[in-house]
């Protein structure tokens, strides 16, 4: 797994004069981590650190809640999960992605769990614990999402199984919601009702169906283990739910120049947006090679509510819509209705944070939070707010 190095960006150029720059709130974190913990009522919460911690550093966001409490992580590759344990020594950390020939030893020396999730995953595991012993692992059962984990039949017939291994010893079944995000969703009641049944069969067992949204669906989802990912990092994971939360990420950019431009004059490639009236650019070094979507591009066409298709930016107290098309390290912004001298050449455009919420940005690219944090990129030089 390829690693950017933070002490390499601020040797060569400081966050104050970085052109782009992301400041990663582990204090938020830690608190939305809080939030969800107190939202699980008596389920134990875990913590969802894949893709890098959903782009924000797998390293200092696991240690930072690894030392507010969180027992259980959940990655998405082995490789992740070696990374983490050096930050995590005691904590338990599952690899959803499960065991495959010639990942063996990351999970046996760095007392990984994997999570199996169908019969070809679990002929194997069996055989690699075959001379190691007992191993914990945990089952993945499809309950409606179609996505990974033995069918609910499968399941049950690996209860009944006496032909199993007898070092064979999971620690957690689970299960994932397609429809958490909405409650109103009959599917919810569905995979509850098929999950409930397949839990209580395999007695003695820890039960974990819930994500973030689940969380937000009451007590009847939350078994022994919550797993809240995106609520971590602020985003929404349901319609409203960020509210509730803390924005962990501020995302920066310089402004490289300024400029002016007057009107029937056109702004960047493919000339597909006209100025309507003399204006004035602010041109900053960010686009979306750092993550800075191109979907963002001025339409002037809303999307959702009240956030433009294209997206926003702020600066001086003031929110900026971007002109034309988003290109690769670049993205043009109108600061014309700006107080002159407000703005000037290396000031700095929030991309997204306190006042340009995360999924306002994500919605203004036809997108979610989700991939707009973990399209982030190497660039950004990072500076980490340390929890209290």
């Amino acid at each position: 797994m390829t690693e950017y190095s933070n002490e390499f960006m601020e040797t060569e150029i400081g966050f104050d004069a970085a052109p782009a720059r992301l400041t990663v709130d582990l204090s938020a974190i830690v608190s939305n981590w809080q939030t969800m913990r107190a939202l699980s009522g008596a389920a134990r919460t875990g913590a969802v650190v894949k893709a890098d911690g959903y782009g924000l550093g797998i390293e200092d966001v696991g240690e930072a809640l690894y030392e507010a409490g969180a027992a259980d992580f959940f990655v998405a590759v082995p490789e992740e999960g070696a990374t983490l344990r050096r930050f995590a020594p005691d904590a338990r950390i599952f690899v959803l992605s499960g065991m495959w020939p010639g990942t063996e030893a990351v999970f046996f020396e760095n007392g990984l769990v994997p999570v199996v999730a169908s019969d070809e995953q679990l002929a194997f595991f069996f055989a690699a614990i075959a001379d190691y012993g007992d191993y914990p692992c945990a089952l993945q059962v499809d309950t409606g999402f179609n996505r990974l984990g033995l069918s609910h039949d499968e399941a049950l017939r690996l209860v009944a199984d006496d032909a199993r291994p007898a070092s064979f010893s999971p620690v957690l079944v689970l299960s994932h919601l397609a429809c958490g995000d909405d409650a109103a969703s009959p599917m919810n009641r569905e995979q509850l009702a098929r999950f409930r049944d397949v839990a209580n069969a395999f007695e003695g067992v820890e039960a974990s169906l819930s994500a973030s949204a689940g969380i937000l669906l009451g007590d009847d989802y939350h078994f022994d283990l919550t797993r809240p990912g995106i609520a971590l990092y602020g985003g929404d994971s349901a319609p409203g739910a960020s509210k509730k939360l803390q924005p962990a990420a501020t995302a920066e950019a310089r402004i490289i120049q300024t400029r002016f431009a007057k009107k029937g004059e056109n702004v960047s490639y493919g000339a597909t947006q006209q100025l309507d009236r003399d204006s004035r650019l602010a041109i900053v070094s960010a686009g979306y090679a750092d993550g800075y979507l191109r979907a963002k591009s001025g339409t002037g066409v809303p999307l959702r509510d009240a956030v433009p298709a294209g997206g926003m930016g702020f600066i001086a107290g003031h929110r900026v819509p971007i002109l034309g098309r988003i290109t690769m390290d670049m993205t043009i912004f109108d600061i014309t209705d700006l107080p002159e001298g407000a703005v000037r050449a290396g000031d700095y455009v929030e991309l997204f944070g306190p006042n340009i919420a995360l999924d306002d940005a994500a919605a203004a690219a036809g997108t979610i939070g989700y991939e707009l944090l973990t399209s982030l990129g190497l660039r950004y030089n990072r500076r980490y707010i340390q929890p209290d």
